[in-house]
């Protein structure tokens, strides 16, 4: 048997009514006159600004003299549109509580002709565009939406205009018109007192009407900002991936950096005294204490070769956790580097220009770069001499290393490029390769200041 008591409850014709007659009198409502009064200018005056833009800009771009000023007018065109989407966003946001969020940053490209090749290309820009373009039709039915509730205001306010202001006819044959929102079918007028009160049932037709048309003018526009100002669900996953790549780059080094000092403060330690007992009981058993020469001879053996054990042990540990996080980098990646380049057997010159410091996982990449980079100048190149530099180029960590040996490197050529390569893909870094036949080669390393 069913339950009626265990079904979600219906809303009746009770509900409905009253939602109807407090629709003009919600918070809801009037934001949404508010952002269709505010809109209307706002679209017209950006579509005429973006139009004219882009009409010039298309117009001389066809032209040989001025393809330059042509190129430049679409770049301010779709610059404009970008901060008119970041208007509406803000406007939307305000009076809507339609919250957007911006799309990513602007990326300019590398010299004159790169960033404005960057600008054509900037799809946000089009997009925004795009909305200008869209939204002055909605926008124009947005303040049609808004006429509706400007009639209904002055009919319901008829009585009080014919009563107090003496807004009324005086002579035979003049009447009141009665306003109607619709765009046809004339305007009915009155002649008497008695008459007004039909200007008041047609205004509040007209005003139980208006929050329903301006929800669904405002509707479109929300439909289009979602659509065209966002960043995209495509972009947004990126941007999800690439946050939750950060945290786990970060997470990743900051557990490398824990295990170091683990094994340098625990492992370590121990095996260092390890190797300090063994040598008291070498001593003890050089002197021949208490044991017979065949014996200590046989005791010294073993020791020999604990000792050597671990020995080998603790240098094969310090390697593993300078492999893990170089002790150097605790004072930066220039004393690191520095430190690197001094220990290198070919000559290197050093120059690090970087104000800003990388977060630690950039920092580690950067360094094991480096060292596997000049290592490949010792083994392969034949080089007298290698420069490393390192400096913020827009926003990037790039570090190149030259040297003056045979030339010749590529990837896969067991140089070691390719592992970098790909240790370097994992934070969104660039390796560049430029090696001719007799040299000079350039290895080219962009990296992120943040993972």
């Amino acid at each position: 048997m069913h339950d009626e008591s265990s079904s979600p409850a219906r809303p009746s014709v009770g509900d409905g009514v009253r939602a109807v007659l407090r629709a003009p009198f919600a918070r809801r409502a009037w934001g949404e006159v508010a952002y269709c009064l505010v809109g209307f200018p706002l679209a017209l005056v950006g579509f005429v600004l973006v139009a004219v833009l882009l009409a010039l800009g298309a117009g001389l771009t066809a032209t040989l003299v001025g393809a330059v000023l042509g190129l430049l007018l679409l770049v301010a065109g779709t610059a404009l549109a970008r901060v008119l989407a970041g208007l509406r966003r803000g406007l939307a946001a305000g009076l809507l509580g339609e919250r957007v969020a911006a799309p990513g940053p602007f990326r300019p490209g590398s010299g004159a002709f790169g960033r404005l090749d960057a600008r054509l290309r900037d799809a946000t820009g089009w997009r925004a565009v795009a909305y200008v373009a869209a939204s002055l039709p909605v926008a124009t039915v947005g303040a049609y939406a808004f006429a509706w509730w400007t009639t209904a205001l002055v009919n319901l306010t008829a009585p009080v205009r014919w009563a107090v202001f003496g807004q009324h006819p005086v002579r035979p044959g003049e009447s009141m018109p009665v306003l109607t929102p619709l765009p046809f079918g004339g305007a009915p007028h009155v002649t008497t007192f008695a008459g007004t009160f039909v200007a008041v049932a047609v205004g509040a037709v007209s005003l139980l009407i208006a929050p329903w048309f301006t929800r669904g003018v405002v509707a479109v526009d929300r439909w289009l900002i979602r659509s065209l100002l966002g960043p995209g669900a495509l972009a947004e996953r990126v941007r999800a991936l690439e946050e939750t790549r950060a945290l786990a780059v970060d997470d990743s080094a900051a557990l490398l950096r824990r295990l170091e000092r683990d094994l340098h403060d625990g492992a370590q330690v121990r095996l260092v005294a390890l190797a300090m007992t063994l040598d008291m009981a070498k001593e003890r058993v050089r002197d021949g204490v208490g044991v017979s020469s065949e014996e200590a001879a046989r005791l010294r053996g073993l020791l020999d070769s604990a000792h050597l054990n671990a020995t080998e042990a603790l240098t094969e540990l310090r390697d593993l956790a300078r492999g893990i996080h170089p002790p150097a980098l605790d004072d930066g990646l220039p004393d690191a580097l520095a430190t690197l380049a001094a220990r290198s057997a070919v000559p290197v010159e050093l120059a690090v220009d970087v104000p800003e410091r990388p977060t630690e996982a950039i920092e580690t990449i950067a360094y094991f770069c480096a060292a596997e980079l000049l290592t490949n100048v010792i083994k392969h190149s034949g080089a007298g001499r290698a420069t490393l530099t390192v400096r913020d180029e827009r926003g990037m960590l790039v570090m190149r290393v030259t040297d003056d040996g045979r030339g010749g490197a590529e990837e896969g050529g067991g140089s070691g490029l390719t592992g970098l390569a790909q240790r370097v893909r994992t934070v969104d870094g660039t390796v560049r390769v430029e090696s001719p036949r007799g040299g000079p080669t350039v290895v080219t390393v962009s990296l992120p200041f943040h993972a």
